[in-house]
């Protein structure tokens, strides 16, 4: 059976240094899976050349049995990509509302896009229901008319992934997307994440430096050190491994 999402052989070097060195890895449908290690080990710019935002020296990356490595970024999500950014990234003066319904405009038909371009747009009564849906799943329904401004951090991140969920993604990748949240902030995302998996069925890739939260949410785990893959497989298993053991916990314990 083929994977939803798979990377095979991806190397990246910058200058004599080597980045990432024939990585590979698989997310099925519907499945969860973790990417982890400690800092340096590549696992944003093998993020990044997973989503496109960097050009791998080698390697391919498949989308639903296509190869999708030579497709500009938007174009990937027009497939069924959604993803978060480990640096949280909304627009200042707009609603938590129009943060969902710019996304699924820019997902949909560029003639209506274009509408919005010169004014003549508007929301249609579906795309205003479907955001609201989301925002109910996210927990923000209540705050879909405040500015983002407004918004605590914890709450930045849950807009943040209801943005990604929007047009029915079926892989999200998310990276870091606990990020400067608080304890209680990160169990709650966790609660949601949940709650979006089993709602919507959309896979997830996770690049997460909390191993507490990564192992409430996914069933397999990539581990990279110094740009290598040193172990995969279920989660109870890898993190058991000696080798992860003493490169991402500092020691075998």
């Amino acid at each position: 059976m083929t994977a939803l999402f798979s990377a095979e052989g991806i190397s990246k070097h910058f200058g004599g240094v080597v980045a990432l060195s024939e990585m590979s890895l698989e997310v099925d449908t519907g499945e969860a899976v973790g990417l982890v290690g400690p800092n340096g080990a590549g696992k944003t710019t093998l993020f990044n050349c997973l989503l496109g935002i960097v050009r791998p020296d080698t390697g391919s990356v498949f989308f639903d049995g296509r190869r999708i490595d030579g497709l500009r970024l938007y174009k990937r999500a027009r497939l069924g990509i959604g993803r978060t950014f480990q640096r949280l990234e909304l627009f200042s003066g707009m609603t938590v509302l129009d943060h969902l319904l710019v996304a699924l405009r820019a997902r949909g038909d560029g003639a209506q896009l274009w509408k919005d371009l010169v004014g003549i747009g508007g929301p249609r009564r579906s795309e205003i229901d479907t955001a609201m849906r989301v925002l109910g799943l996210v927990g923000l329904a209540d705050s879909a008319g405040a500015m983002v401004e407004s918004l605590t951090l914890g709450h930045g991140r849950l807009l943040e992934l209801a943005r990604a969920i929007v047009a029915g993604p079926r892989l999200l990748m998310l990276d870091e997307p606990s990020s400067g949240l608080d304890s209680a902030e990160t169990a709650v995302l966790v609660d949601v994440l949940k709650s979006v998996r089993s709602e919507t069925g959309a896979a997830i890739l996770l690049v997460e430096h909390d191993l507490d939260m990564v192992s409430l949410l996914v069933e397999k785990l990539y581990v990279l050190d110094f740009g290598k893959l040193i172990a995969a497989g279920p989660i109870r298993e890898v993190l058991a491994d000696a080798s992860v053991r003493r490169a991402y916990l500092g020691g075998e314990q």
